[in-house]
């Protein structure tokens, strides 16, 4: 009776302090004024941030933590939910989180016993994507749902999981929201026609920063996820469904990345059919998956997908819903129950908001409580996963991928006299049963010493542009991967490496991301049927990290040892100063080859200080090296460069023959309104090597007499139209622009567009009175626009005998590396390699008449091989054969730059910024 009594009295406690805490916390309707979820309304971040103040100061189940500041200066919220007794240890339950993700020095039964006192670790984020406006707006009421609610659901996920729910994107819910709500006239309030990127720089992409992390948001949640917490699940919510649907979620179409272990992918079957399971059950249809999307895990970048690789289950789903109610269309083919929608929605012209809200609640308790029930599980899987990547890399190891399978194929048939084509229409073998093809074959390539993976990469710190490595393995160290530094000289595999050169090792947990980094991605041949045309990659099909940065780099396939000491995880690298000898007279070299050179020459033209470079070889010294005159500012600029970019000045006793000075240009980077992400990755990069730059709109384009303001203009890819129709955007079709009466007046100059008969004419008078034009990717539009001596290398005659575009069938390229050769002797491509690779996304390519060169027409860069390929997906690749992928032109007084590959892909390619950069400065 009296531990009855003492029970109940207990119960009671409980029950009076949990009331007590659902009655302190307010809720969304108390601090907004509205529910999370009304019609025509939506919360800014100032809002949101308050909020998240107020659950941290009156709930005990919330920690709220600053992760940092946003490219604008808002402070980043991450708010920390579990329950009082565990937030109390929460450095505790961080170090096993840690531990049993990086899964060094521990055994099986080690983790089994961490796993059985840890706590599961589960990001949930909102926002990233700002007008998806779903995604922060669920964030708040999860949030208030856990802090406020006492049922036994709840009350297990607090005891078992400690959430991370972190606001992925403040600035853009601050534009998004306002923008939304300065109508006072609710019909007219749209979340469309922003008048710029929702993030400073780069909007959407910033869903494609995460293996490089470039901006500060991604660094900020790049450091909670692979340095700091390591959480075993991550949930990122983004926008929006498939027409016909509700959503799309997991578990996702292939192919899937063939770096992950196969827990990886099993644990997001795990994940998906817990939500859709919870969803069917609370009577939510609508929910898609497998081929009824787009998505898949080939990726890496998403915010999403990087975790993958470093053995988080990473998901994502992507829901319709928006504060002005909208329709589910009636789409017929999503009305048929089928494996991946097995419960349609019926269409309707009335979906709530709050209905989408409802939904991501549940879809964010189903992932929670899956957590908690299987608490143990998703502690020890991770280990298990990050166990299994550090097996592989202390042994020899081989990964299955397409061509590996398609190598064992073709010696067969060799062997068999079987000339019989594969048209890439069954990729996976399932219409082949019953192979006779003998193991000696899968020997030949799965027990071939030349094709393990690597134990191992080494960057040589005497390459031609150590910096440029360094922020590559900078990119590598921010994403929590283990990186060695050599303390000594050292000799691996009969090579002599110097001190300082960078190693980084494959026997680590995160290994699939350290292969992904180095290694080429080797896309499937994906088609939608046999002989038919190809299944888009979501987004690109090949990014190696590496070549794109032009980073030099030795993979080593035995194991070795050297004077190595590992650097401390998340330890920024800095440039390995350079010696700096002042000049007595003369004056100094910069070489050609280092990208951080363009930082320095750009701070010595500020400083007033003259710059001069070389047209020509002379002696040992590279065209385009640059020659700065000794004294006083340019002593001091140059040391500072030294010691703080890497940056090495060779002293010479006087200018060289036939230098010629270099002057800065005024320079202009179009953009338009709503903002295009490529010039905004271009701003950024101007900003970080320092050129001083103006944006300019169509309308100044208009406006003609571009010479009296500017000397070069950068176009960047979908800027200049096509002769004949009007391009697509990335993402789709154009979105219609806005009327000048519909927007603020501050806006109105950056309307418009570059037309054919009004802008091209002005861009002629620019050129021909000695402007610069640089154009990247589709705006080499402008070439045909001029009536250059240049054709559409990718053609083909149609039964009509006119030149047609090669069908996808026949050639199709999305995002992926290709090499290309350099004519280094150009000064577009002063400090290029022979041979250099270059992003590619069906990319222009060029075949230059007879005459073209006497027309003032030449070749850049070309590809020298029907081969090109180096990462990714190149069906046809062959077409490409002697294709022309840069060339300059004179026009008049001026010239054009055109550059088909994206030369500025998302500030990755730093392998290719000097084609940019060269053409920022003038020569006298």
């Amino acid at each position: 009776m009296k531990h009855t009594l003492s029970g109940w009295l207990l119960m009671a406690g409980i029950c009076c302090t949990s009331q007590l805490q659902a009655q302190t916390v307010p809720s969304p309707k108390e601090h907004f004024g509205f529910n999370i979820g009304d019609d025509y309304r939506l919360a800014t971040y100032t809002q949101t941030a308050a909020y998240f103040e107020k659950l941290a100061a009156t709930s005990d189940r919330v920690k709220l933590t600053d992760i940092g500041l946003t490219e604008e200066g808002r402070h980043q919220y991450m708010l920390i939910i579990s329950s009082p007794a565990n937030l109390k240890q929460l450095d505790y339950y961080k170090q096993i989180s840690r531990q049993l993700a990086r899964a060094e020095g521990i055994t099986l039964q080690q983790a089994r016993d961490m796993a059985d006192k840890g706590k599961a670790v589960v990001w949930i984020d909102g926002g990233l994507h700002a007008t998806e406006v779903v995604g922060a707006h669920q964030l708040i009421e999860t949030a208030w749902q856990l802090t406020s609610r006492n049922d036994a659901e709840t009350s297990r996920i607090l005891d078992n999981v400690i959430v991370l729910m972190t606001h992925a994107n403040p600035d853009g819910q601050e534009l998004t929201s306002n923008w939304y709500m300065r109508n006072a006239d609710t019909l007219k309030r749209s979340t469309e026609q922003l008048p710029v990127l929702y993030q400073k720089y780069i909007g959407h992409d910033n869903n494609r920063d995460f293996y490089i992390m470039n901006m500060k948001e991604s660094v900020n949640m790049g450091k909670q996820l692979f340095l700091e917490w390591m959480p075993q699940i991550m949930y990122n919510h983004h926008q929006r469904g498939p027409e016909g649907s509700v959503l799309a979620g997991p578990p996702y179409r292939d192919p899937f990345n063939y770096f992950f272990d196969p827990l990886m992918i099993t644990g997001i079957d795990a994940l998906g059919a817990a939500m859709y399971n919870r969803l069917n059950a609370e009577d939510k249809p609508g929910y898609t998956r497998l081929n009824g999307s787009s998505f898949s895990t080939w990726y890496n970048g998403g915010l999403r997908t990087t975790t993958q690789y470093h053995n988080m289950i990473g998901l994502l789903t992507e829901i319709i819903g928006n504060p002005t109610p909208e329709k589910i269309p009636v789409v017929p083919q999503r009305l048929i129950p089928n494996g991946a929608t097995p419960n349609p929605v019926k269409p309707t012209g009335d979906w709530r908001f709050r209905t989408s809200i409802d939904y991501s609640v549940s879809l964010n308790y189903a992932v929670l409580d899956y957590a908690a029930r299987q608490r143990d599980e998703v502690l020890y899987n991770i280990y298990k996963m990050g166990k299994n990547a550090i097996d592989k890399g202390n042994t020899d190891s081989w990964t299955l991928s397409p061509k590996r399978a398609e190598a064992i194929t073709a010696a067969y048939k060799k062997d068999k006299n079987d000339t019989t084509k594969d048209d890439g229409s069954d990729p996976y073998g399932w219409m082949k049963r019953g192979s006779n093809i003998s193991m000696s074959y899968y020997d030949a390539i799965y027990k071939n010493p030349a094709e393990r993976d690597p134990r191992g990469y080494i960057l040589p710190a005497n390459q031609p542009d150590f910096a440029t490595a360094v922020k590559f393995i900078n990119a590598l160290i921010k994403a929590g991967i283990a990186v060695q530094k050599a303390t000594a000289p050292f000799t691996v595999g009969g090579k002599q490496y110097p001190a300082n050169s960078y190693i980084v090792r494959t026997n680590q947990a995160f290994r699939p991301h350290v292969l992904d980094m180095f290694e080429p991605q080797d896309h499937p041949n994906d088609f939608q049927y046999p002989g038919g045309p190809p299944v888009r990659p979501y987004d690109a099909a090949g990014w190696t990290l590496a070549f794109q940065m032009g980073v030099k780099f030795d993979r080593v396939l035995d194991d070795f040892s050297g004077p190595f000491q590992q650097i401390p995880y998340g330890e920024l690298q800095s440039p390995m100063a350079g010696p700096f000898t002042p000049a007595a007279s003369g004056g100094y070299l910069l070489s050609p080859y280092v990208n951080n050179a363009f930082i320095a020459v750009n701070d010595l033209m500020k400083a007033g200080v003259k710059v001069y470079r070389l047209p020509e070889s002379v002696g040992s010294e590279a065209p385009g090296t640059f020659f700065i005159p000794a004294g006083v500012q340019a002593n001091s600029i140059l040391k500072a460069a030294a010691t703080q970019l890497g940056v090495v000045s060779k002293p010479v006793g006087k200018r060289p023959k036939g230098a010629v000075e270099t002057t800065p240009l005024r320079i202009a980077l179009w953009d338009n309104y709503g903002g295009s992400m490529p010039s905004g990755w271009i701003r950024w990069m101007m900003e970080q090597y320092h050129f001083p730059f103006k944006l300019v709109y169509p309308q100044d384009i208009d406006a003609g007499d571009l010479k009296k303001q500017y000397d070069v203009i950068v176009f960047v890819t979908r800027a200049i139209p096509p002769v004949s129709g009007e391009e697509p955007n990335r993402y789709g079709s154009r979105q219609t622009p806005p009327s000048p009466d519909e927007i603020p007046e501050q806006y109105r100059h950056t309307l418009g567009r570059i037309t054919k008969d009004t802008s091209v004419p002005k861009l002629k008078e620019f050129l021909e009175a000695g402007g610069t034009i640089i154009t990247i990717g589709t705006s080499t539009n402008l070439a045909y626009h001029l009536g250059l001596p240049v054709h559409n290398a990718l053609v083909e005659k149609g039964k009509d005998g006119k030149e047609q575009s090669l069908p996808g069938t026949k050639y199709f390229v999305p995002g992926s590396i290709l090499q290309v050769a350099f004519d280094s002797t150009r000064t577009a491509a002063w400090g290029m390699p022979s041979y250099g690779d270059v992003n590619f996304d069906n990319s222009p390519v060029f075949k230059l008449d007879s005459d073209a060169e006497a027309k003032g027409v030449r070749p850049v860069a070309w590809f020298a091989t029907d081969k090109p390929l180096r990462s990714g997906w190149a069906w046809g690749q062959s077409y490409l054969k002697d294709g022309v992928a840069a060339f300059e032109a004179t026009v008049g007084k001026g010239r054009l730059y055109a550059f088909g590959p994206e030369i500025t892909f998302r500030a990755q390619s730093h392998g290719t910024f000097k084609l940019l950069f060269n053409g920022l400065y003038g020569i006298k």
